[in-house]
């Protein structure tokens, strides 16, 4: 299970370092700038779990691996931009995958130094939502979260799942494939379908669109 987890974080990083840097690129940043944008996009969310649960010092400064990986999808993506720049919803179908990743090896991290269950749940949801937080506030917008369809819904439904087979005792190999699963299907299908959480009316009556300005 520890290589699994290791696994899984190590791809949830490289896919949203490439997530940041693709922003990056659409924000005319420079080299320097895309990498720190990469480097805060793929390991803010894992640092404060790691500082909430006492994990120090945390993974992405300990090990080398993770700034390695965040400086090859940063270096990618610089390179390959325009290709990138191509492809449909890149940002959002790296941010989808990222999210169920880091959703269930934040959950499963967290139990592994003995926090509860749904306090574990909380900490996985708060692993794959904090690195789209802090990028989106470098890029000086409203974060995701708080605008898009389904996003800390769903990176919640995946680490319940993990959070949820472990108070069961179930084998934590398939719950946390299944927990991924979940959230990257309820990620897409609010992308496909417009799923969303309800809005606040406004003054002209209805209520705004979730990517609208508020």
């Amino acid at each position: 299970m520890d290589t699994l987890v290791l696994a899984l974080d190590l791809i949830g990083t490289f896919v949203f370092a490439l997530s940041g840097a693709v922003l990056g690129v659409r924000r005319r940043l420079d080299l320097f700038g895309i990498l720190v944008v990469a480097f805060a996009a793929a390991t803010a969310g894992g640092m404060t779990r790691d500082v909430l649960i006492g994990a120090t010092p945390v993974a992405a400064l300990g090990d080398w691996r993770y700034p390695a990986v965040t400086l090859a999808a940063g270096l990618m993506t610089f390179g390959w931009a325009p290709l990138i720049e191509r492809l449909q919803q890149p940002v959002r179908l790296f941010d989808a995958m990222g999210l169920a990743l880091f959703a269930v090896v934040g959950t499963q991290k967290a139990l592994d130094f003995g926090v509860p269950p749904p306090m574990a749940a909380g900490l996985g949801m708060l692993t794959g939502i904090g690195g789209g937080i802090v990028r989106d506030v470098l890029l000086a917008q409203v974060p995701l979260v708080l605008r898009a369809d389904l996003y800390a819904v769903a990176a919640l439904a995946g680490a319940a799942v993990v959070a949820f087979g472990h108070w069961l005792h179930w084998p934590p190999v398939p719950c946390a494939i299944a927990g991924a699963l979940l959230c990257f299907g309820l990620r897409i299908m609010a992308l496909r379908f417009g799923w969303h959480l309800p809005l606040a009316l406004r003054s002209g009556g209805g209520s705004a669109p979730p990517d609208a300005p508020r």
